[in-house]
């Protein structure tokens, strides 16, 4: 399993004040650099490297002996009367991965065990120790050190003591030590204890009456602490989470569980003074073929769950709170795999009130799935129950999500060598969904009343069959793609108490015919002295599809797509599968790349095209064949009606390998006004600097998407986003992002921060302030804005404070990757 991130497990944890702790330990004063095998980096530094040197481990002085015998090198040796030894000068001594250098060594007449006068040096398995006296048993792995110093060189840690003692079991015992993987000369934190256990088979440590100094200053106090010295996960507390806000504190504590090397679990109780206890946890697993999560939180007692909920909310103070989130995929076979998801939340407001990080991205829904699949060489089967538990507080009756009881998929296609080709596509689905409203579908909702439409009423059944065949004539100058296939929609439906006069078995088969053919003419072309291949790419589409009654047709999935470069070429009007939108189309265009002829990578694609409609297109989402939107001034009517598309451009250029720019523009000719536009800058230096430059403009009623009154915008829509990251040395990041909403004159989000990423320690803090629009996009006299600081500590090798920060700084700035602060 992977490794539990950006943590250190502690037990037992106690922050309380010093002035109660037990004796404080003395360690030693730590040794020069040079006596701990420490390096400085010269002209061999890696790239992006964070410290200073590195620790390497000098070759052994004496060659492997036999097993279980001694080597041993020195200037002079004296034999005493009683059988001892007595070697002196440069004395070297070996047995298995141990040596020990001293100036003085005796050697007792029992030949049991060796007496080392300081300084000494023992070396074990990329571990030294160095100290003033030393005795080493010549029949098992025990070894004493007085006034110790001890460098791990794989682990990257150091510290001192009073007394190392190395057990005969291969651990390591520490009186009156430290322990820190700060580099030589270097204090800024340490972990000092009284006694400290270290079990580098294990990859663990424990320490007694232990502190955290940072800085020589003690910030906490632990009777027992445990703590890793590799990436290896270790059972015990994690760091805390604190917060605090004018409404009180916010601590977390959470205790994680190495349960087998394929599971572990978290439980993490929290603490909100102003509302009561919640205890949240997270378990998960990863098997050979099957690998889930299972997390979720309760408190029982909310005592602020009716003073913060919004209006209209059946929230009240004392409710029980909670969430459930599991997840699990798995296959069967190498063709058959599958999937569960499950979430579910007591009430709409439980993320915006608990929310699992800091300034938390909209948790508007959570999933409910459990899915099938098989993928053969020719058919594609799939099978699925899906839905969707929508987070709005309160939650409109039609914003219930459909939950589709079951969905079942079939998929083939067969191709013959001389091109021509079939398909088939098949989805038979139950939607369903529980809503409440009278028989004319009205519901009072909040202080007023809101009404269901007719369309969106219904449960039921829909088939859907598309088969097709065509013919593809592919070749290096140009192809060609006749196409026809059979849209067959049927339903057997059931309204309720709603009053209609609908049917409830509608049905439709609707043929769509297209032909797509284009040429390709190439040349070479010399940029700069670089050779490049330039292409000119004239294309045609056309597709036709007649109009069919669709006005008994519900709403289940179905939405109408905006006009775009890739609508240029496609026959389908609609997304979902509730609507066949008729279409008489003739597309034209022509693009031209530009391939470097070495790699054939492409530089550049620009291409400019246009749609001429030889009929209006009537069929929207009320489904009527003979009726255009009413209001004729309105961007629906004219979208309808309009006898040429928007000229659509579209630029992908790779300026150089840093710089980076992609453009499209949709311009009406015939009213000459751009009705939407987006255009991106980004630069990607190979330091990790990253500058995005965005604009995005979309004319009023271009999106139609929006069919609330309360989402559909009154405006034109204009806003610059500019982010950037900019590394100004290997340890240090800044990263920054404003999004500009234009047409309102305010800002929509703002924010900064800074990464240090030193040898032993990082630090992240990042401040934020956005606007949340309240899923009222038309209204902006209710938005909101939030603001706040987040901030993440971490001692590596120990673990950190804090909790997401870092995903702000991989996700606000696209293109930029920062190094993770566990990296030394």
């Amino acid at each position: 399993m992977a490794k539990r991130p950006s943590r250190t497990a502690l037990a037992g944890l106690v922050t309380s004040s010093l002035i109660s702790a037990p004796v404080l330990a003395a360690p030693p004063e730590p040794l020069p650099a040079d006596q701990l095998d420490w390096q400085p980096w010269g002209d061999d530094r890696p790239a992006g490297a964070v410290c200073r040197g590195r620790y390497v481990m000098p070759d052994y002085r004496l060659a492997l002996p036999p097993e279980g015998q001694v080597s041993s090198e020195a200037d002079s040796g004296e034999y005493g009367a009683e059988g001892g030894t007595r070697l002196s000068g440069e004395v070297v001594l070996r047995r298995g991965d141990t040596q020990l250098e001293a100036p003085r060594v005796n050697l007792p007449a029992a030949r049991d065990r060796v007496l080392a006068e300081g300084p000494v040096a023992l070396r074990d398995r990329n571990l030294l120790v160095r100290g003033d006296a030393a005795e080493f048993s010549l029949e098992n792995d025990a070894a004493s050190i007085d006034s110790a110093h001890y460098v791990a060189h794989e682990q990257r840690v150091r510290g001192d003591a009073v007394r190392l003692a190395r057990l005969e079991d291969g651990r390591y015992r520490l009186r009156e030590a430290s322990f820190t993987s700060c580099e030589p000369g270097s204090e800024l934190w340490r972990l000092v204890g009284n006694d400290i256990l270290l079990d580098r088979a294990n990859g663990f440590g424990t320490a007694r009456h232990a502190r955290l100094e940072v800085g020589h200053v003690p910030v906490f106090y632990w009777p027992w602490v445990r703590f890793p010295l590799d990436d290896r996960r270790q059972t015990g507390f994690l760091w805390p989470v604190i917060s605090a806000s004018g409404d009180g504190l916010d601590y977390a504590q959470p205790f994680y569980w190495n349960i087998a090397p394929d599971q572990d679990a978290t439980l993490t109780p929290r603490w909100i003074s102003d509302r009561g206890w919640l205890l949240g946890g997270e378990y998960r697993y990863l098997f050979p073929s099957d690998a889930g999560t299972l997390e979720g939180a309760y408190m029982a007692d909310d005592q602020r769950a009716g003073q913060e909920a919004s209006d209209g909310s059946a929230l009240e103070d004392g409710d029980d709170r909670w969430y459930l989130d599991f997840r699990h995929a798995g296959r069967f076979d190498a063709r058959t795999d599958y999937r569960l998801r499950y979430g579910a939340a007591s009430d709409g407001a439980y993320f915006d009130d608990f929310g699992q990080d800091f300034a938390e991205r909209d948790t508007n829904h959570l999933s409910r799935l459990a899915r099938l699949d098989y993928r053969g060489d020719v058919w594609r089967l799939q099978a699925k129950a899906q839905g969707y538990q929508r987070l709005d507080d309160p939650l409109k009756e039609g914003d219930k999500p459909f939950y589709r009881l079951p969905s079942l998929d079939a998929r083939a296609r067969w191709s013959q060598n001389s091109g021509f080709y079939q398909e088939w596509a098949s989805n038979l689905t139950y939607f369903w969904r529980d809503i409440e409203g009278d028989e004319n579908g009205v519901y009072d909702f909040k202080d007023g009343q809101r009404t269901i439409p007719v369309r969106e009423a219904a449960n039921g059944a829909r088939l859907r069959l598309t088969p097709a065949a065509g013919w593809r004539f592919d070749d290096s100058w140009g192809y060609l793609e006749p196409r026809f296939e059979l849209a067959h929609l049927s339903y057997d439906l059931d309204y309720g108490d709603r009053e209609t006069e609908r049917g409830t078995t509608p049905s439709l088969t609707v043929p769509v015919a297209s032909v797509d053919g284009g040429l390709v003419f190439e040349r070479d072309l010399s940029v700069g002295g670089d050779a490049y291949r330039q292409t000119l790419e004239p294309r045609l589409n056309y597709a036709y599809v007649p109009g069919r009654d669709q006005t008994e047709f519900p709403d289940f999935d179905t939405g109408e797509r905006n006009f775009s470069w890739q609508q240029l070429w496609s026959p389908d009007r609609f997304t979902g599968g509730d609507r066949v939108g008729d279409l008489n189309r003739l597309s034209y265009g022509v693009e031209s790349r530009l391939l470097e002829d070495a790699s054939g990578r492409e530089r550049l694609s620009l291409g400019l095209g246009q749609a001429f409609y030889f009929e209006d297109r009537h069929i929207d989402m009320a489904g009527d064949p003979d009726t255009l939107p009413a209001d004729r001034d309105s961007f629906d009517y004219y979208a309808a009606t309009r006898e040429r598309s928007p000229l659509v451009t579209r630029l992908d250029w790779r300026l150089s390998d840093a710089w980076r720019t992609r453009w499209e523009w949709l311009y009406d000719d015939h009213r000459s006004r751009t009705e939407q536009a987006s255009w991106d800058l980004q630069y990607r230096a190979e330091a990790g600097h990253v500058l995005n430059l965005g604009y995005r403009w979309e004319i009023e009623g271009f999106d139609l998407s929006e069919e609330d009154a309360e989402d559909v915008r009154g405006y034109n829509r204009e806003e610059v986003d500019v982010s950037g990251a900019w590394k100004v040395t290997p340890r240090v990041d800044l990263i920054g992002r404003v999004v500009y909403d234009h047409t309102n004159d305010r800002t929509l989000e703002q924010l900064a921060g800074v990464q240090w990423n030193d040898c032993c320690y990082g630090l992240q803090l990042v401040w934020r302030k956005w606007i949340d629009d309240e899923d009222t996009a038309n209204t902006i006299a209710d938005d909101t804005t939030d603001r706040g600081f987040f901030l993440r500590f971490v001692f590596k090798g120990l673990g950190g404070v804090g909790g997401e920060a870092a995903s702000y700084f991989d996700g606000s700035v696209p293109g930029y990757r920062g190094a993770a602060l566990e990296r030394r």
